[in-house]
C-alpha cells in the first residue's frame, strides 16, 4: 500500500505533467500562426526555420553546458545516437516538413493533420513497449478524433491550391514527430529531460543552419524587421518553452498521456487563426472543439494509469 506522502507525490506529478503538456500544446500551436504571419513578408521556409533555430540555439547551448557540469557521467555511444537520431527526426525533419506544408494549407488544417500523432504515438508505444491501451484511452481517442473530423469537414470545403501537397508534407511531419515522441520517453529516462532536450535541439539547430548555409546566400537574411520579430517570438514561445515543458510532461505522465493531452492544440490553433489570420470559424468547428476538450479531460483524469 502506498503511503499518503507517496500518493500526494503521484498526484502532484500528474497535476504538473498535465499542466506542462497543455502549455506545451498551446505554445506549439502558436507556431503555425507565427509562420503564416511571417509568410506574408515573403520569406521562404528554409530561411524561416533557420531563424527560428538560430534564436533558440543559445538557450539550448547554455542549458547543455549547465547539464554537462551537473551530470558527471558522460553519455555513452548509444545515448549519443539517440540524441542524434531523435534530434534530426523530432525537431529538424518534422519542423522542416511542417514549415513547407504551411505554405499550402491553413493553420487550422495543418494543426488537425499534425494532431494525428497521438494515435500514432499510442499505437507505436503499444507495439514497441508492449503497453496495453485502456478503455478510457480508447474512449478519449474516439472523442478527440471525432472532434477533429468535424473540423476537417469544415476545412475540406475550402478550395486551396496545393492542398494535397501541403497535407502530405504535414502528414509526413506528423509521422516523424510520432517516432520522436516514442523514442523520447526512453531517451529521457536514460539521459534526463533537460540534458536530452538541450542536446537534441542543438542537433536540430545545427541541421537547420547547415541547410540554410548550403542552399542560401547571406543576402537572404536581408529581411523586414517584422520577420525577425516573429522569429524571436517563435523561438521563445513556440520552441524553447514548449520543448522543455513537453519533456517534463513526458517524464511525469508518459509520452502517451502527454501526446493525447496535446489534442487541445487544434482547438487553440483554430481560435488563434480566427483572431490573427482571419480564418473562418463555424459551429462545426466549435462542436469539434468541444469533443476534443472532452477527450483531453478524460486523458487528464486517467493520466496516472496511462503513465505507468
Amino acid at each position: 500500500m502506498p503511503t499518503a506522502t507517496a500518493i500526494a507525490s503521484i498526484k502532484r506529478d500528474i497535476f504538473w505533467g498535465v499542466l506542462f503538456a497543455l502549455l506545451a500544446a498551446v505554445g506549439f500551436s502558436a507556431k503555425a500562426i507565427l509562420v503564416k504571419l511571417a509568410y506574408l513578408e515573403h520569406v521562404d521556409a528554409i530561411t524561416l526555420l533557420a531563424l527560428r533555430m538560430v534564436f533558440s540555439a543559445p538557450v539550448f547551448v547554455g542549458v547543455a553546458l549547465w547539464a554537462r557540469y551537473r551530470h558527471a557521467e558522460p553519455l555513452n555511444r548509444h545515448e549519443w545516437m539517440l540524441v542524434l537520431v531523435l534530434g534530426l527526426l523530432g525537431y529538424y525533419l518534422s519542423s522542416f516538413l511542417d514549415f513547407l506544408g504551411l505554405l499550402y494549407i491553413s493553420a487550422g488544417l495543418e494543426r488537425l493533420i499534425l494532431f494525428l500523432y497521438p494515435t500514432m504515438t499510442v499505437i507505436l508505444s503499444a507495439l514497441i513497449y508492449r503497453r496495453a491501451v485502456g478503455a478510457k484511452v480508447i474512449a478519449a481517442m474516439v472523442l478527440s478524433y471525432a472532434g477533429i473530423a468535424l473540423v476537417f469537414v469544415h476545412d475540406a470545403g475550402v478550395s486551396q491550391s496545393g492542398i494535397l501537397l501541403g497535407s502530405g508534407l504535414v502528414f509526413a511531419s506528423t509521422l516523424s514527430y510520432s517516432i520522436y515522441l516514442v523514442g523520447a520517453g526512453h531517451a529521457i529516462a536514460r539521459i534526463g529531460a533537460t540534458r536530452f532536450t538541450a542536446y537534441a535541439m542543438i542537433v536540430a539547430s545545427a541541421a537547420s543552419l547547415l541547410q540554410f548555409a548550403v542552399t542560401h546566400p547571406l543576402a537572404a537574411l536581408n529581411l523586414p524587421l517584422r520577420v525577425y520579430e516573429l522569429s524571436i517570438a517563435m523561438a521563445i514561445f513556440s520552441t524553447v518553452l514548449p520543448v522543455f515543458l513537453l519533456s517534463y510532461a513526458i517524464r511525469r505522465i508518459g509520452s502517451g498521456s502527454a501526446s493525447l493531452i496535446g489534442s487541445i492544440g487544434p482547438v487553440s490553433t483554430i481560435y488563434m487563426a480566427y483572431v490573427f489570420l482571419h480564418e473562418s470559424i463555424s459551429w462545426l468547428q466549435i462542436a469539434g472543439s468541444a469533443l476534443v476538450l472532452a477527450g483531453v479531460i478524460i486523458i487528464s483524469l486517467n493520466s496516472r494509469s496511462v503513465g505507468k
